[in-house]
């Protein structure tokens, strides 16, 4: 049983749809798939910048708060002023003495106000800090309340 030529044709036409069919699958499966890999690059390309931002307003945020904190008075600044204007100087050591260490955290902020000096500017000082008001010297940390009294100035 021999084909006529318009069978054959037939076939063979068939069998180009069929191969065209297949290639136009695997086409398409090439695409979705290319689509997928971009989708997920953009996707960490996107998770990249979303990190980013974060860190960057962390940044600013932290750069915003010194400038802040920077620029804001301290509790005490009206007296460590007053102490300074009545002529009172502190003697310390600041990078080895904890007691001057903590005769300066007492003002905190504020101790940008007090006149204060290395204690070896002064010679004959033996004891940190040491505080000289009207000519008198004071040793040791002392209380806001004796420095008041020894200056007249108001807490």
């Amino acid at each position: 049983m021999e084909l006529t030529k318009r069978e054959k044709r037939k076939l063979r036409l068939e069998k180009l749809r069929q191969q065209s069919q297949e290639a136009q699958k695997e086409h398409e499966q090439r695409l979705e798939q290319q689509n997928q890999a971009i989708g997920q690059h953009k996707s960490s390309k996107s998770k990249f910048y979303v990190i980013a931002a974060v860190i960057g307003a962390l940044i600013l945020a932290a750069v915003g708060y010194s400038v802040y904190s920077l620029n804001t008075s301290g509790q005490y600044d009206g007296f460590a002023k007053c102490i300074t204007e009545k002529g009172a100087v502190m003697y310390g050591a600041m990078d080895w003495c904890k007691f001057t260490q903590a005769q300066k955290a007492m003002f905190g902020k504020s101790f940008k106000y007090i006149n204060y000096h290395e204690f070896n500017e002064l010679p004959g000082i033996k004891k940190t800090p040491t505080w000289v008001i009207n000519g008198a010297w004071h040793e040791n940390v002392q209380p806001f309340d004796k420095l008041a009294a020894l200056t007249g100035c108001k807490l």
